[in-house]
């Protein structure tokens, strides 16, 4: 097409929306139906971008869906949907190794009896046999020792906490440790419940005058059972009680 100034003009090139190469510019057909639209009557020499869209290599197209089957049944169609497939099932070997690594994890953040461990192993559905043999050989390597937790969980009972051997039996019978275990390292206690006991009441009898005689005494005591003194509550109670109504002698210097 020629302009005013007699150059011809020509279109810009159109860029594909959905890649490929720019669409080569065709020449525009002729006004008024010229000799182009005669040599052309099936009109291949005009067209827009979208017709030869996906046609160049490397143009993407959508992977074909695969349609689904319509059945009718009773006068009412419907669609049956393709079965998905059942995962396969992990193997034993590799199930089993992950739960003792699972159970390592946690034997390094916090030491367990050995009925912890089983329990811990079962959640990853393991077989008996299987929880056997990872239980026998850490106990081998020493990661699993009823005997040495039982000490640990004793020291605590009586240093931290300020505990009975009651107290202390309960805490090691809820980890799961076996009764001669417990007993064993209970064994090793000195007999100084009483002595103990009377430590802790005077520490807490002061705060405690402000209510009657009886009321102390109950409350005093109570407070000892729950710490596992049993028998020895109500006499460590009342003694304390004593000690801290007892008036303070002072010594003066003329």
């Amino acid at each position: 097409m020629a302009t005013d100034g007699g150059e011809e003009e020509r279109l810009a090139p159109v860029i594909p929306l959905f890649g490929g190469g720019a669409a080569p510019v065709e020449p525009a057909a002729p006004a008024g139906g010229g000799e182009a639209a005669a040599d052309d009557p099936t009109g291949e020499g005009w067209h827009t971008t979208w017709r030869d869209l996906g046609s160049r290599p490397g143009d993407r197209r959508p992977a074909p869906v695969k349609p689904l089957e319509v059945k009718k049944s009773g006068g009412v169609r419907f669609v049956e949907l393709p079965e998905d497939e059942e995962p396969a099932e992990p193997d034993a070997g590799a199930l089993r190794e992950q739960a003792e690594d699972r159970l390592i994890k946690a034997l390094r953040r916090r030491s367990l009896s050995i009925s912890e461990a089983r329990a811990k192993l079962r959640e990853s559905e393991l077989d008996v046999d299987a929880i056997d043999e990872i239980v026998d050989r850490l106990v081998r390597l020493g990661a699993l020792d009823d005997a040495a937790l039982a000490d640990q969980l004793v020291y605590a009972g009586v240093e931290r906490k300020n505990q009975g051997r009651r107290a202390i039996a309960q805490s090691l019978a809820a980890r799961g440790i076996d009764r001669a275990v417990i007993d064993q390292a209970l064994a090793e206690l000195p007999d100084d419940d009483f002595e103990r006991a009377l430590e802790y009441a005077r520490g807490k009898a002061p705060q405690l005058l402000r209510y009657d005689d009886d009321t102390a005494l109950r409350r005093l005591a109570g407070q000892l059972a729950r710490r596992g003194y049993g028998g020895l509550a109500m006499s460590a109670a009342r003694a304390a009680l004593d000690e801290a109504r007892r008036p303070r002698s002072s010594v003066r210097f003329d």
